[in-house]
């Protein structure tokens, strides 16, 4: 299985996009699964069902971090690097969903239970979010490969 399907199957098996983009990759760099689930877990929909920045783009920026952050504070280069492969991130993802934000992704606010109840009843959940889950761990795998 590799990282598109592995993430595309925790996000089936009830994880969060979040979760789901974070345990496929951080394994390979040196994060345990259980502790990417974990550290992950609080991103879910759009930062704790807040409808802001969607979990599949938190989940992958984690990983840009796990392979490129700086681990010392005046490590400048490694934290530009880092940065700029953010960017180029989230320039791909919105370059295919027009925005980074669960809220504008999905149409409603999922940070009210009426918006999260119209989002569940139209089926946004198992529709819309696999596609950003898979596209998030795409465009992540080839961020790494280049």
């Amino acid at each position: 299985m590799d990282n598109v399907e592995h993430a595309l199957s925790r996000f089936e098996q009830g994880f969060s996009c979040s979760q789901s983009v974070l345990s496929a990759y951080g394994p390979q760099l040196g994060l345990d699964a259980e502790l990417a689930l974990r550290v992950s877990g609080a991103f879910g929909g759009g930062i704790a069902r807040m409808g802001r920045t969607c979990g599949a783009v938190t989940g992958a920026l984690m990983v840009i971090g796990l392979q490129r952050g700086n681990t010392k504070a005046d490590d400048e280069e490694a934290k530009d690097a880092c940065y700029d492969l953010a960017r180029e991130f989230v320039n791909r993802f919105e370059a295919r969903h027009g925005t980074i934000t669960c809220q504008e992704l999905l149409g409603y606010d999922i940070s009210t239970p009426a918006g999260r109840g119209l989002a569940n009843e139209n089926g946004l959940f198992t529709t819309r979010c696999p596609k950003f889950v898979q596209d998030a761990a795409e465009i992540i795998g080839q961020i790494l490969e280049e």
